[in-house]
Order: structure tokens, then sequence, then C-alpha cells
């Protein structure tokens, strides 16, 4: 029995398992509807996706449900679960077509086809009718076996495929052909069809490898993410540099990084300095420097200098491997639209064996000419294949998805990538999202007297702090080569700042709240702090209370806007989309950052919890709205957002909340998701319109008698490369920016 390719993951909820697997043996939109049936028979199932570009099925189910279920519904619909699963949870790539069953079968072919060329020529290039025979039987029984194979698997289920409408058609055509020859031999070789079966089945069979062929051009994305995994790391040790396979590397050993070398594994830089090309990864397009203490990323490229890199993720855990997962689940998953379209499918074999039953018998009992009766009919049921049905949507969102990832995008799901292209308003966090998220000192403003005082003491108080304030004030304090003393009875204040003894002094440092409630005069520097607020900064205050309060001075923190920002905001205006700035701080920041970005709308002062009750508000105004944050206070607004858009230079919460994670923390990438699901959707409908229209216009024709079988095969061929070949256009796509 085939081994089943498997992912367990806990997805949406605690007890919930999700299966992934890898099928063969697809060839249309049917096939997908009965995979996803049998599947959904099997008891405990919740949810089942599968995908025809990808051959592949996304199960949800209880705990109970076990992977040989699994299998034999699978197997029990007429197809196989092949392994196509690596040790670090991702798809291996597809089964490539071999191309010499089409080379023969061309081969077999031309010689029957001669005689029309003849015909074409005014020549007489004529063929025995045995020879005939000889030539398509193999085409037809061999050859073409797979349709005869699957269709049969079809019958027995009680549906149709895109196989069983071929086989069908080509036998009749076979079997006619045949029927003539036995009959009329004796007079002279009669007009045979062999060549009309022979060239259907070569048809497909092309079409079917150069399909096999641009599909895999569409997980170009998967595949060159997967080729930047190194086999080999270099490991030190106790007796020196030992290479070792990647699954031998453990959490917390050395890893030597040679220039020139991609980085293994996930890691923190011990030891050296260079730089580091993390293009494929994040977008970047420049080398980014990497100093001890920095995170490295496995995959990426090192530069000049040799790294010695601690690690701290390997495997299935490594962002390499997550970002590989993230870009599959976009891709099996299904789009809203294509709902529709499985709807369609579920009913479209049988309604085209009907018509051409109907074809048959009309033609047949009307004109009295039943070769000409099944010759239509065989036309209309090679004409309908549903393939370009069934590849239309997921051809689009693993292209749409793939290139995305180029540009340091992930997008989570398909419906993420559907629904951006409805966008009309973005919702902006403003720390972290459109500025630095690392706030600096500015500003010092020092009462008479402590202006050599204000910066030591402030240092002291918030020495071995974490805070981001903090940070800025022991960076200028290095900056400056100020000597710090030393502080004692260091307590923080929830909510308003912070207390200690430095020098035997009685210190407090906090806000302007914090301040009036210890009735320390500000108003001597008042006019000062409300200028500094006006221009966006955050002001804190520093207070001796050793006789009484008394004002040192204040400090002014600026978080400086990201060099993308304003690009950001104007690719979005291009794009006829309005912004909104959402953020808990004050006024003054707040329209400060909206005056220097030019934004739409300002919501300043709002609590985390009420980010989310805003974005619900926009919603029900009518607006499709995207909200862009990075921290664990915006997780709630990204899910109740149409779309959510976390930097993934925040937090991990935020980016399991939103549907789409920019990889660089770049705002100029907001505007490029939204372009690149726009362009998807746009391709999305051109490949169902094209898969419509080929049915729609060619079924009457063939009824009617006016398509030849052959010209009816190439058209079903060309269905399906034409909607392929119109989606990798999608991979033409460059950023507004470029």
């Amino acid at each position: 029995m085939n081994t089943l390719a498997t992912t367990e993951a806990q997805p949406d909820s605690r007890t919930d398992i999700e299966f992934n697997l890898s099928i063969q043996g697809m060839t249309c939109a049917s096939c997908v509807g009965r995979i996803e049936k049998a599947l959904k028979a099997v008891p405990g199932v919740q949810d089942v996706t599968v995908n025809l570009a990808i051959e592949s099925a996304s199960v949800i189910a209880a705990p109970q449900v076990t992977r040989p279920a699994l299998v034999l519904a699978v197997e029990g619909a007429g197809y196989q679960v092949a392994e196509a699963q690596g040790a670090d949870g991702s798809r291996s790539p597809g089964r490539t077509e071999p191309w010499w069953p089409v080379a023969l079968s061309v081969a077999l072919t031309l010689p029957l086809v001669m005689p029309m060329v003849g015909m074409l020529l005014d020549k007489e290039w004529s063929i025995a009718g045995w020879i005939q025979l000889l030539l398509a039987t193999p085409v037809q029984f061999w050859l073409g076996a797979r349709f005869y194979r699957a269709g049969w698997k079809a019958l027995r289920a009680g549906t149709g495929n895109m196989d069983l409408l071929v086989a069908l058609g080509t036998s009749a055509g076979y079997g006619l052909s045949l029927y003539l020859l036995l009959r009329h031999a004796a007079h002279g070789t009669p007009h045979l069809y062999f060549e009309a079966s022979a060239v259907i089945i070569t048809l497909v069979l092309l079409g079917k490898w150069l399909e096999a062929r641009a599909k895999r051009q569409t997980t170009a994305a998967i595949q060159a993410l997967n080729a930047l995994r190194p086999e080999i790391a270099r490991v030190r040790t106790p007796s020196g540099d030992v290479d070792m396979t990647l699954t031998q590397v453990k959490v917390g050993d050395l890893v030597v990084v040679r220039p020139g070398e991609r980085v293994p594994v996930d890691g923190v830089v011990s030891q050296g300095a260079s730089e580091v090309d993390e293009s494929l990864i994040t977008g970047e397009s420049l080398p980014v420097a990497k100093l001890p203490g920095d995170m490295v990323t496995g995959g990426a490229v090192n530069g000049e200098g040799l790294l010695l890199i601690q690690t701290t993720a390997i495997g299935a855990e490594s962002t390499l491997s997550r970002i590989v997962r993230m870009v599959e689940s976009a891709q099996a998953k299904k789009a809203p639209i294509q709902r529709m379209v499985d709807k369609v499918s579920a009913v479209f074999v049988p309604v085209v064996m009907g018509l051409a039953l109907t074809t048959m018998l009309g033609w047949g009992l009307l004109t009295g000419n039943w070769e000409q009766a099944i010759l239509n009919a065989v036309a209309v049921l090679v004409i309908a294949c549903p393939c370009a049905l069934g590849l239309a949507t997921p051809a689009a969102i693993m292209t749409g998805t793939g290139v995305a990832a180029r540009r340091g995008i992930l997008i989570k799901d398909a419906e993420a990538l559907e629904i951006a292209h409805k966008i009309n308003t973005v919702a902006f966090d403003k720390t972290g999202t459109l500025t630095q998220g690392k706030p600096t000192l500015v500003a010092l403003e020092a009462m008479a007297g402590q202006e050599g005082q204000l910066l030591p003491f402030a240092a002291a108080i918030q020495n071995g702090s974490e805070h981001p304030l903090a940070k800025a004030v022991l960076d200028m304090a290095r900056e400056r080569a100020v000597t710090v003393p030393a502080a004692h009875a260091v307590t923080a204040i929830a909510g308003r700042g912070m207390s200690a003894q430095v020098k035997g002094r009685d210190l407090r440092l906090g806000s302007t709240r914090y301040m009036n409630e210890l009735n320390v005069d500000i108003s001597p520097i008042a006019a000062v702090s409300k200028m500094l607020q006006e221009q966006g900064r955050t002001v804190s205050w520093l207070a001796d209370m050793t006789d009484g309060p008394r004002l040192m001075g204040l400090l002014a923190f600026g978080d400086e806007l990201k060099p993308t920002a304003a690009q950001a905001i104007r690719q979005l205006k291009a794009l006829g989309i309005q912004t909104v700035l959402v953020t808990g701080d004050n006024q003054g920041s707040a329209q400060a950052v909206g005056r220097a970005l030019g934004l739409d709308r300002i919501r300043s002062e709002v609590l985390p919890s009420d980010k989310a009750d805003i974005v619900a508000e926009i919603r029900h105004g009518g607006e499709r709205v995207a909200m862009v944050g990075d921290g664990i206070n915006d997780a709630p607004a990204l899910a109740a957002a149409d779309v959510g858009m976390a930097m993934s230079t925040g937090t991990d919460v935020a980016m399991h909340a939103a549907g789409i994670t920019l990889m660089r923390g770049d705002p100029a990438l907001i505007a490029d998701a939204i372009d690149i699901s726009r362009r998807t959707y746009a391709k999305i409908r051109q490949n169902l319109f094209w898969a419509f229209a080929y049915n729609v216009i060619g079924i009457p024709l063939a009824a009617l008698g006016m398509l030849n079988p052959m010209v009816a095969g190439a058209a079903m061929a060309l269905s399906s490369i034409s909607v392929i070949s119109n989606t990798l256009l999608l991979r033409r796509w460059r950023s507004s920016d470029n």
C-alpha cells in the first residue's frame, strides 16, 4: 500500500489535526470533487480541500481519524496517495511527466494523418486499412491506457471525469473504423477514422505533458526556497570543526559559516562580522550587516566575513521551513471563487455525456447517417474537457503567492490573496509599522544648574531596564561618554514612571500625569514640552523629591519614520486606497506622523482593546479594510479586518492573526501585496473566461457537426495550455517602485 504524506499540525483548534496528502491520478475538476466527497465521507473529517494544480489534499480531522483510513478513502475513489513530504514538513517536487509516450504517439500517428495532408496538396497518399489498424491500436490501447484506467475508476465510483470523456470519444471513433474496415474490406479500403482517435489521444498526451511542465513553473517559488537548504553544516566541536548533515545538528551547536557559503541554520552570531544576502528569504535587495548578537536566517548567503553562529532553530522549526509551509498552505487552500467552479464541475461531465448521447441520437435519427452521428458525438465528448476549469483558479493562486514570496510577502491562505484585491482602506498602527519602533532621545531641556546632572541621573535610574525609552537614554549616555552613577531602591510605578535613590537624592522619572500627582511644578518649561509634543515627541520629566518637589528637566523621545513610509502612502494613494492611522499615542504625535505622510484620517489615543472596534466601525461603513500592525495589541484588529497584514519584525501573535506577513517590515510592501492580489484575481477571471469560452463555443459547434473530432481534441488541449500560459504571465509582475 502507498504511504501517506501528511503533516500533523494544530490548525485552529486544539483537537483537530491537519493532514496534507499528495494525490496521484487527478486529471480534471471532476476528480477534485470526487476525492473531496470520498474524504468527507470518512467519519471525523471536518473539512477537505483538494488542489488539482499541486495534486494535493488538505484534510482537517478529529484525532480519531487515522492515516490509513484516509488512504483507503482516496484509493476507493480510484486514486493513489504518494509520499511527497520532506523531513521538515514540506512537499517534495512533483513528478516529472515522461516525454517518450508523447514522442512515440506522434511517430505512430503521423502516417495516419499523411493522407489528409496529401489531400491538401492534391496528392493521393493512401494507406491500407489494416496498416492503419496496426498503427492506431497501440496508440489507442497502450499509450491511451491511462484514459481507460482512470475512466473505469470514475465509472466504478459512479461519476465521470475528463479521462472518461476521452476514452468514450476515441473508443467510439476507433470502433466505428474497425466496424467499417471489417465490413467493407473486401470492396477496397473504406473511409476510416483511425486517425481521428489517434490524433485526439496524441494531442491530449501532448497537452498533459506541456501542462505538467507549465505547472512546475508555477511552483518555482517553492522550488527556489527549497533550493536554499544546505545539506551539510560545519559544526565546531572540542576536537575541531566537523561536517555534519543538518539532521545531526542540535540547538545550541556552534556552526562555522565561511565567506560565500549559505547559512545552514537559524541562529545568533557568536563571533565575526559580515554582510549577509537574505534576498530570497526577505526580498531585501541589499546585503544586511551582521555583528555578534544579530540574528541570521538559514538559507541566507554569507558575504566576505567568517561567522560563528549559535544554532537556535533547525529542520521544521527553522524560518525557511516555516516560510515554505506557509506558502504551500496558501497554494493548497481554495479561494472563495473556486466554490462556484466546483459546483459547475460537479455536474459538468454527466451533462456532457448526456449532450453527446443526444447529439448521436439526433443526428442518427434525423439523417440516418450514423457514422456522422458518432463522429459528432465524439467531438462533443472530446472538446468538453474540464481540465481548464480545474486549473484556472489554483494555478493563478500558486503563481501569485510565489511572486509575492519572492518579494518578501508571505500569504497565509488563498482567501486573503483573493479578498485583498477589494481593499479600499488601509488602517495602520504607528509604532513599529510606520515608524522604526526604536525611540531615540532627541532633546534634553534642563532647569538652571541641572545641565550636567539631567542625563547622568536619568541614565542611572534606567540602567538595566529593557524598556525602549530606557535604552534610548542609555544609548545617549554612551554616545556622550557620560559617567552613570549607581542607583539604589529602583522601583517601577506602573503606568507612571520610576523612582530611585541616586547619590543620596530621591528622584522620580515619568510622565506628566506622574509629575502632577507628585505636585511637581512643570510650568517653567511647559511651553517647550508643548512644542515638542506637537512635533510628535514623547516627553518624560525628571524631578528631585529630596527637599520637596523640584523639577530638574525633561527628556524628549522621537521614533523616526521608516524610510519607505512616505513612499508606501503614495503608492496606496496611486491605487485609489484611503489611509487611516489608528494609534494609542497622543494626538500631537499622531498628527505629526499624519501630516508628514499625508494620511487621510487619524485616530489617536486609542486603547489596544478598542483598535478592533475601530476597524469594525470602518468596515460597517461599507469599506474593505486591511489592518497593518506588528504588536500583540494589534492582533485583535488584524483578525477583525478583511485582511490582516503583520510586520515580521513584530510579534508572533500578530503574524498568527494576520493573513499576510511582510517579511521585511517594509510598509512599501503593503501596496505590492494589494497590487499582486489585483493582478492575480484578474488572471483568475481571465482563466475562467477562457475555460468557459472553449466549452460554451465548442460544445454547440461539435453538436451541430461543425467541428471535426481532431480539431476538438486540439481545442481541448489548447484550453488547458492557454490557462496555464496566461497564468505564467503573472511571473512578469514588477513592483511600482522598481
